[in-house]
C-alpha cells in the first residue's frame, strides 16, 4: 500500500521540529511493508485554518496518489473534531484509509473502523444537539413576543424620490442610503394609504365618504 505521511509542528523557533513525527510514522509505515510515497509537513498553529500541506495532501488524495494516510496524533492533522471527521468522510470516499500513531486507531484494521464510526456518531449527536438548542432559542424568543431576524428598514421616500430626479440610479440610491435596492424602489412604489379618518365606509356593497 502506498503511504503518504502527514505531520506538523507548531512553531519550529522553539525547538520544534517535525523529524520526530516523521521518522515514527516511516518506522510505522516500514513495519506494515507499505511503501512511502508522500511526507507533507506543515509548520503551523493549530489554529490557523489555513494549511497549505494539509491543503496539497487532499488534493493528491482527490489524484489517488496513496491509500493511507498515517499521523502521529489527531490535533497535528486536524483544527477540531469537526475538521477532523470530514476529512475522513472525504478520505473514506475516496477509498484511503487513515491512522493515527499515538491514539493507536486505523481504519485499516476493523478495531479503528469501529472507533471512527463511534467518533461520527458523537459529532452527529453534537451537531442535533446544537440544532435543537438553537430552536429552542427561536421559541422562546417568539414566546416572549421579540422579533426575530434584521430590523425592517424605511427610508425616506421624499429623499429617495429627490435623488431619482438627480438621475440617480435605484442601485447608486441603495449604496448611498445603505439599503438594499428593493427597499429603495418599494419606498417609491409603494400605495399611499389613507388616513383613518378619510377610509371610505362601506354598507352592503355601498360606498359612503
Amino acid at each position: 500500500m502506498k503511504v503518504a505521511i502527514y505531520a506538523r509542528v507548531s512553531t519550529a523557533n522553539n525547538g520544534q521540529v517535525p523529524t520526530m513525527q516523521t521518522r515514527e510514522l516511516e518506522q510505522f509505515a516500514q513495519a506494515r511493508c507499505w511503501q512511502v510515497v508522500g511526507c507533507y509537513v506543515d509548520t503551523v498553529s493549530g489554529s490557523k485554518d489555513r494549511r497549505p500541506e494539509l491543503d496539497r495532501l487532499m488534493a493528491d488524495a482527490h489524484k489517488r496518489k496513496f491509500d493511507v494516510v498515517p499521523v502521529w496524533k489527531f490535533d497535528r492533522f486536524a483544527r477540531s473534531v469537526s475538521h477532523l471527521l470530514r476529512a475522513l468522510e472525504t478520505l473514506k470516499a475516496l477509498g484511503i484509509a487513515f491512522a493515527s500513531l499515538t491514539e493507536q486507531a486505523d481504519t485499516t484494521t476493523p478495531a479503528g473502523k469501529m472507533v471512527f464510526t463511534v467518533l461520527a456518531a458523537v459529532a452527529e449527536l453534537e451537531r442535533s444537539l446544537i440544532v435543537e438548542r438553537v430552536k429552542a432559542g427561536f421559541r422562546n424568543a417568539k414566546a416572549k413576543g421579540k422579533r426575530l431576524g434584521r430590523p425592517r428598514v424605511v427610508p425616506d421616500a421624499r429623499r429617495v424620490a429627490a435623488l431619482r430626479e438627480q438621475g440617480l440610479s435605484w442601485a447608486k440610491i441603495a449604496e448611498r442610503l445603505g439599503i438594499g435596492e428593493g427597499t429603495v424602489y418599494r419606498a417609491v412604489h409603494a400605495p399611499a394609504k389613507i388616513p383613518s379618518s378619510r377610509r371610505p365606509v362601506t354598507h352592503c356593497g355601498t360606498v359612503t365618504n
